[in-house]
């Protein structure tokens, strides 16, 4: 599982759902859409209609993958931090039952607050 503690791990940019459809979709159950997408260097998070998918791309090759899924469901409680003028970076943190807490930082062309308000309506 990733160590969602560490934020360099998860400096991520906005993509398009289509450039990781090809890796999730096999995940993907029926009436559950992937609804936004962010990368960093090899990895990446999906946030779907129904859950967090955080992808950890292992190995020389990155053939090996880590898949680790995050309902909506067993969220308590959710953080989120705007960017500012000289910190540019939004950091989303969210406790979920039994895992404990996760924090995403995001480069500042995310917009976290559509991000959170899509949590809000999943997880509320």
């Amino acid at each position: 599982m990733i160590d969602f503690q560490k934020a360099s791990v998860f400096k991520l940019s906005p993509c398009r759902v289509e450039d990781v459809l090809g890796s999730i979709g096999p995940l993907i159950i029926p009436g559950e859409e992937v609804v936004a997408a962010f990368k960093s260097v090899r990895d990446f998070v999906a946030f779907t209609t129904k859950r967090l998918i955080a992808v950890n791309v292992q190995g020389i090759t990155g053939k090996k993958r880590d898949f680790t899924s995050l309902p909506y469901g067993k969220i308590q409680a959710f953080s989120v931090e705007t960017a500012g003028t000289f910190d540019l970076d939004a950091e989303l943190e969210l406790w979920f039952s039994g895992l404990g807490k996760v924090r995403l930082e995001f480069k500042g062309s995310s917009d976290i607050t559509e991000l959170s308000r899509m949590i809000a309506h999943y997880a509320l």
